[in-house]
């Protein structure tokens, strides 16, 4: 159990990692003002206001974080899609 917790926990600092990262982000489009979210993507944790608000913030960019491999089974995962409609905003058609 305890090896599992610690995968999960690396798994997390992952993805802080690879949302700082944001090498191919547009003017405005910002992938570490993703972080409130991480909790529920990655760990199936509540949503939060903050997450909502920043997930509608970062709306338009989901479809070019979808085509970037860094993002790609971030944004495309099942969790994310939940989150997305938890927070009432529509599903990004790429």
């Amino acid at each position: 159990m305890g090896n599992s917790k610690a995968a999960v926990c690396v798994l997390a600092l992952v993805l802080c990692g690879l949302l700082a990262a944001d090498t191919a982000a547009a003017a405005g489009c910002d992938a570490s003002a993703l972080r409130p979210c991480v909790g529920a993507i990655m760990l199936g944790g509540a949503v939060t206001p903050g997450c909502c608000a920043r997930l509608r913030a970062q709306l338009a960019c989901l479809c070019q974080y979808a085509r970037d491999p860094s993002y790609r089974g971030y944004v495309n995962s099942p969790r994310a899609q939940s989150v997305v409609a938890a927070c009432g905003l529509p599903r990004p058609k790429c």
